[in-house]
């Protein structure tokens, strides 16, 4: 249940002091004020100090007795956290807020960045995908990343398993944008620590409309999507199941007007299934960056800088048989990739990996094929 009361004509003003910008964070952090509610109250009252005021009886108006707005100790530790993790907070109106949000009707009134917040005028293209990526899916991810970067674009994506780690890396040494589901100084997954802290010295960005410190929840994705969606002229879909993440990024990013793009993929593979069901719905196939390209309008005065292909970072070393059984199989899918590229991407000597093809061909779980090459059965 959200807060109703009658809608008025007030404009939006950005927050000019910093007492403003402390009622802007009350006001959006008090319960039941939700986005929609928050720009309602904005228009009613003017401003959030009056918004404040006003929303203990607006609540009892809605018949909550009970309402108590947000405590001034909660706004001033987040405050705390954020000076200590060096975020800041940009809101909608700022000159740093991107202006490719200012179009969505749930538009966040508030982003938590860390890092280069400039980054965010410039052209985006989101990269999404499989948190389970096979091998071809990292690849493909990688290049499209490498190229599209080298052509001007910033690479956007959430920094998830998979296809997002792949994009960021990729990436990293032109600058990529972090779209976090939790607090922007919550590192999530913690084997993407590392990840998160180079995307920003790196010249990138992390950012996120959640609180500070909050560990991210399964409810939290969607509108985590709806802003990697929202930043991007086009949102390319890598490798997606027929129910994922990546699908609600897609849908959501039709909603918003943006280009939605997907690589094809073995119709056996269940990570390929979202990406044809898009293709089959009308999406862009890519196959390359310069599909992507020939589907944008130019950018004006991009000078893209000519990097290298981030290289492929090896795996940790594995323990254990039954490890890199499952790390193989993580990597394989029903289109034929051959036995050096797959040795090559687990980082892994031949000698370790061999073998392990071996017992998995006798369990039935992997064909071996003319000319090297390996697929998974079933």
């Amino acid at each position: 249940m959200t807060l109703e009361h009658n809608s008025s004509t007030h404009p939006l003003l950005p927050p000019t002091t910093e007492d403003q910008r402390f009622d802007w964070l009350r006001l959006l952090r008090s319960r039941r004020v939700g986005i929609s509610t928050f720009y309602r109250l904005m228009r009613d009252h003017g401003s959030a100090a009056d918004a404040l005021r006003h929303l203990p009886d607006i609540a009892r108006a809605a018949g909550v007795d009970t309402y108590s707005i947000c405590p001034e100790a909660v706004v001033q530790a987040e405050l705390k956290a954020a000076t200590a993790s060096g975020a800041q907070l940009v809101c909608r109106g700022d000159d740093l807020y991107p202006d490719s949000l200012d179009d969505l009707e749930d538009a966040p009134p508030m982003l938590w960045v860390i890092g280069n917040a400039a980054l965010l005028s410039k052209p985006q293209i989101a990269l999404v995908g499989a948190r389970n990526a096979s091998s071809l899916g990292g690849r493909m991810a990688r290049a499209l990343a490498t190229d599209l970067a080298k052509s001007g674009f910033v690479i956007t994506s959430g920094m998830a398993r998979g296809v997002d780690t792949a994009a960021h890396l990729a990436a990293l040494k032109a600058g990529t944008v972090a779209v976090l589901g939790g607090g922007v100084d919550v590192l999530y997954p913690a084997e993407n620590s590392r990840l998160a802290e180079d995307i920003v010295a790196n010249g990138g960005v992390r950012l996120s409309e959640q609180p500070m410190a909050l560990q991210p929840q399964a409810r939290h994705f969607p509108a985590r999507n709806r802003i990697i969606s929202g930043l991007c002229r086009a949102v390319i879909v890598v490798e997606a199941a027929a129910k994922s993440g990546s699908l609600i990024t897609a849908r959501t990013a039709l909603d918003q007007g943006r280009e939605v793009m997907a690589v094809p993929g073995h119709p056996f593979d269940a990570r390929a299934s979202g990406c044809i069901m898009l293709l089959r719905d009308g999406a862009r196939l890519v196959r390359s960056a310069e599909d992507v390209i020939d589907g944008l309008s130019p950018i004006a005065d991009a000078a893209p800088p000519q990097l290298p292909l981030e290289p492929v970072q090896p795996e940790r070393p594995l323990a254990q048989v039954a490890q890199l059984h499952q790390q193989i199989l993580d990597r394989l899918g029903p289109s034929p990739l051959g036995e050096d590229q797959l040795i090559r991407d687990l980082g892994a000597s031949s000698r370790l990996v061999s073998p392990a093809l071996t017992d998995l061909e006798m369990d039935g779980r992997i064909s071996r094929q003319p000319g090297g090459l390996i697929s998974r059965v079933g």
